[in-house]
């Protein structure tokens, strides 16, 4: 018993080291009190710290979060790497929300973070899967301020300075739609116009920030051609970006090398990415 015991505190008190206390980020706004929309902050060490902040979305089909592989392990490395990172709880369907849920949660987070921490310079966003759609909206969306709907009243910009997507749900259109996102992202009953809105690819600005995109051609989950016509519709916009297409890697594998192989090292090049755009030294 006393074993036991003594490993459920090891463990538990390595959890509450890993997973800082949240910020519930509707818990002022009128009318929003009961949402439970978290953001974990993971701030970089001052002795490091390179200016560039990023806010983290996990993926999981627009249903359910994955939270520790997509969240708080790629915080964690990027504190390592000089890097504050904030791990975004978004509202998702298994508890019954659709949109606009989603993009409210991250213009907030968004808001919150340039509001509220000061010693940033640079503010990116990074997604993966579902949360990949979720930040590539953040930058093709941000001139809709869905916060004014909510009465929030702020000149805060929405705009983010990089997006990073990983594995991403792009499209929904159903030649290359993950249906399971679709479902979760536009309800059940959705009519075409709706499939065309959130279909990413055929609405990126002119302004759209600078784009770091990665999938593997064997995802088994999301089809890779997702990432192609982004890819293209970045080029004919002539947004600055860098598109890595593996061979092989799958999906769902963050940073983790043993199960997404190469294409797991994205996160190597992202910093080189990093560096010669000049978001940090």
């Amino acid at each position: 018993m006393k074993t036991f015991l003594l490993f459920f505190l090891i463990f538990t008190s390595g959890l509450s080291f890993t997973q800082p206390k949240p910020v519930y980020l509707w818990k002022e706004i009128e009318g929003m009190q009961k949402e439970k929309t978290r953001l974990y902050i993971y701030q970089a060490p001052p002795s490091i710290y390179t200016g560039v902040s990023i806010i983290i979305c996990p993926g999981g089909s627009y249903h359910h979060l994955g939270i520790p592989h997509e969240g708080h392990a790629i915080a964690e490395w990027l504190n390592s790497q000089g890097i504050s990172a904030y791990v975004l709880r978004y509202r998702v369907g298994m508890h019954g929300y659709n949109h606009p849920s989603m993009i409210e949660d991250l213009q907030r987070a968004i808001q919150y973070v340039r509001e509220n921490i000061p010693t940033i310079k640079t503010l990116g966003l990074m997604g993966f899967s579902a949360g990949g759609h979720l930040v590539t909206m953040g930058g093709t969306f941000y001139k809709e301020n869905y916060l004014q709907k909510l009465g929030i009243k702020t000149d805060t910009p929405l705009r983010p300075d990089f997006i990073v997507a990983v594995y991403p749900v792009v499209s929904m259109q159903d030649s290359l739609a993950h249906i399971r996102s679709r479902k979760n992202l536009l309800g059940k009953t959705f009519i075409k116009t709706d499939i065309d809105n959130f279909s990413l690819e055929l609405h990126i600005p002119d302004d759209m920030p600078p784009f770091f995109l990665s999938t593997a051609k064997d995802d088994p989950v999301v089809n890779y051609k997702n990432s192609l016509v982004l890819h293209q519709a970045l080029t004919n916009k002539n947004i600055p970006h860098t598109f890595l297409l593996h061979e092989k890697g799958g999906h769902g594998y963050g940073i983790d090398e043993k199960k997404g192989g190469e294409a797991a090292r994205w996160h190597l090049a992202f910093i080189k990415w990093l560096k010669e755009n000049k978001f940090i030294k």
